[in-house]
């Protein structure tokens, strides 16, 4: 009768251990220390900037708030 018990509360002990040995999830490869608007290393960047160029990175963020985030100019 002890036994099972010992043996049940010991799969439940490495059970909840398991959970507590994931791997971290960091990103390897990523820079943090890189402004934004200093470019990207894919190709998911707007047609027609320029890595570098900041006026042009705040003037993106400004026409793609406009045309595709606000619901006044999207309601015809």
């Amino acid at each position: 009768m002890k036994r099972p018990v010992l043996t049940l509360v010991g799969l439940a002990a490495l059970m909840a251990l398991t959970a507590c040995s994931e791997k971290p999830q960091t990103s390897a490869g990523t820079r943090r220390d890189v402004a934004a608007f200093e470019g990207v290393t894919n190709s998911f960047a707007a047609p027609g900037w320029k890595a570098g160029d900041k006026k042009a990175w705040e003037q993106q963020l400004k026409t793609r708030a406009q045309n595709g985030q606000n619901e006044y100019n999207r309601v015809n």
